[in-house]
């Protein structure tokens, strides 16, 4: 298991490597702010931990886009929503109404990366930085 940063792990599945972009959310960059932040909430779920993937598909990189079922039956991208460390994805999963309300409470709760009083959305991130990714 390998955790490449907050919203791309990767497995082993029949012996062979997969990476898995969670579905619906977008965590910071590694080099943005609480971009190691994420990457260490998702490494505290899963690392050393066996995991189920719900998939979901491919995206264009040929990750496998998926739920990550943690040990305890939670997905794990809704845990990162609900603790504050990604956005909901809104572009890529546009009706996923419990992702809309763990977001909502994060930022009302300011946990996580909605303790910053202006937080970047890592899109518009990597648009004004595609040198720094």
């Amino acid at each position: 298991m390998g955790v490449l940063d907050g919203d791309t792990i990767e497995v082993m599945h029949d012996g062979t490597a997969e990476r898995v972009r969670l579905q619906g959310i977008d965590c910071p960059e590694k080099r943005q702010a609480f971009g190691q932040k994420a990457k260490q909430a998702t490494a505290e779920f899963v690392f050393g931990k066996q995991v189920r993937i719900a998939t979901h598909g491919h995206d264009k990189y040929g990750r496998t886009i998926g739920d990550v079922i943690i040990p305890d039956g939670k997905k794990l991208n809704y845990e990162l929503v609900r603790q504050g460390w990604c956005w909901w994805y809104r572009k890529y999963d546009l009706d996923n109404a419990e992702l809309a309300r763990l977001e909502a409470d994060a930022r009302k709760a300011k946990i996580g990366l909605w303790g910053d009083p202006s937080p970047i959305p890592p899109w518009e991130w990597r648009k004004l930085n595609k040198k720094l990714r």
